[in-house]
């Protein structure tokens, strides 16, 4: 059911059917196209892009998994899926491996019920293509509102690097989109399939409203946590949910982005990393202590 762990990588951005005329990018020089705010920003609205793929969603709110679960272990939920994204894209190959095997062992006891209406199997390289789009979409997105468009070289060099959010798990190289063209063109026929139904919307509803943090966090925090999923949400999902969103709002949201994005842009990249250089440096130091790396 699942790769060999140890197989080679092979993305796009190592040459593995890298775009004419663009060139690939290192983890070192990809951190100047990275902004841990995304982070903290984007974080649930891509959980829920994620989860409207129908079997990803049960897989997840089905599992008896209880503590890789957000509802219950929201701090760890957020470490382990951060410390994904910081050693997809800013790892070395070991990290990578690494990171693998103990995220392969954790998905070995994900699944759905045997009543689900449908079948997840975390294995799935189509299933993780998915996830993977959402997380470089999401990416791409706040990128986009915060600095303005990358020129097409730099876009396409860092669309090529993004396959690693795929391919560092099972997803094979040949299914990433070969150009950011090909990508939209995928994301917007596979995003018009999505639909949320009754169980899925309470379950999203519960995370945008900040159910699994104390009382005094989702009365402080709530309101604006939704205002700031529906801002990130794509439209189609925002209908999905039943979500209302004006031009006023968007008016509002990117002269707030904005605001964040003239001081967020000029710091040190080591701050301006943050988190992820932390999950990095964290995953790092469990593995050399033999800690539990997820």
């Amino acid at each position: 059911m699942t790769a060999p762990l140890r197989q080679p990588f092979h993305d796009p951005a190592d040459g593995y059917g890298f775009a004419p005329g663009t060139e690939p990018l290192t983890p070192e020089t990809v951190r100047e196209h990275i902004d841990g705010l995304a982070a903290f920003l984007g974080g649930a609205a891509n959980v829920i892009m994620q989860l409207s793929l129908k079997p990803v969603g049960y897989g997840v709110m089905e599992s008896d998994v209880r503590s890789g679960s957000v509802m219950v272990r929201p701090i760890k939920r957020l470490r382990t899926t951060l410390t994904y994204i910081a050693v997809a894209l800013l790892g070395e190959d070991d990290d990578r491996v690494a990171y693998r095997e103990a995220v392969n062992k954790s998905h070995r006891t994900v699944h759905t019920k045997p009543t689900s209406p449908v079948k997840y199997n975390a294995f799935d390289p189509k299933l993780q293509l998915w996830v993977a789009a959402c997380l470089y979409w999401g990416m791409d997105d706040l990128y986009h509102r915060m600095r303005g468009p990358m020129s097409p070289e730099v876009a396409e060099s860092f669309y090529r690097y993004s396959a690693r959010l795929g391919t560092t798990l099972q997803m094979r190289a040949e299914m990433w989109p070969p150009t950011r063209d090909a990508f939209y063109a995928y994301w917007e026929e596979n995003l018009a399939t999505k639909h949320i139904d009754e169980p899925t919307r309470a379950y999203f509803n519960a995370l945008t409203d900040l159910k699994m943090l104390p009382y005094p966090l989702q009365f402080l925090l709530g309101g604006l946590h939704r205002f700031i999923v529906t801002a990130l949400l794509p439209q189609h999902l925002r209908d999905e949910m039943g979500m209302t969103w004006s031009a006023r709002d968007e008016r509002f949201f990117g002269g707030f982005l904005r605001l964040i994005s003239a001081v967020w842009t000029r710091m040190p990249t080591v701050l301006r990393l943050f988190p992820y250089n932390f999950y990095l440096a964290d995953m790092r130091l469990r593995r050399r202590f033999g800690r539990p790396l997820v």
